[in-house]
């Protein structure tokens, strides 16, 4: 009896918080050739896309975007202040962790693949081909570069670019 009261309990819980996260007011579906692909924001290095599914980003709540980036993009060590869910949709990238992006100790994620992230982790990217990333969080969303020279709203150097 005991056991049972406290699985109605949890699922009351847990309906709650989903609740909570913010409310759906249409029905909207987004097929693949729909879907309106933008630059992504300054944040990011440039030569990727994103496309804002559902939320702002840039707004407290929830939202999910895709970012398409293509081969060869990196996102260098940076951490978020807030959690992210995230799915490989198409392609295949390579995480890893830490203050250097070190290609010998990533983990190579391909299509179908999800990494649930915590806020916090100073983590790194590079895109081994063509892939669509699907990224299910709380915004406002933010991206705060380990290295300040390679965060690209400072212009200090572009990721990815010799220094001279």
């Amino acid at each position: 009896m005991k056991t049972t009261i406290a699985i109605v309990v949890a699922g009351v819980l847990a309906c709650g918080g989903l609740a909570q996260g913010g409310a759906i007011e249409a029905h909207r579906t987004f097929l693949p050739q729909d879907m309106k692909w933008e630059a992504a924001p300054s944040s990011l290095p440039g030569g990727a896309e994103m496309a804002v599914l559902y939320g702002d980003p840039t707004k407290e709540g929830d939202f999910v975007a895709r970012i398409r980036a293509p081969k060869g993009y990196r996102i260098p060590p940076h951490t978020h202040p807030k959690a992210e869910l995230v799915t490989v949709i198409s392609g295949a990238f390579s995480f890893g962790r830490g203050q250097a992006a070190d290609r010998a100790s990533v983990e190579k994620l391909s299509a179908g693949s999800f990494i649930a992230m915590p806020a916090g982790v100073l983590h790194y990217v590079f895109v081994d081909e063509d892939s669509v990333l699907q990224i299910n969080a709380a915004g406002p969303w933010q991206i705060d570069y380990y290295d300040p020279k390679d965060d690209p709203r400072l212009n200090i150097a572009p990721a990815g670019t010799p220094v001279r």
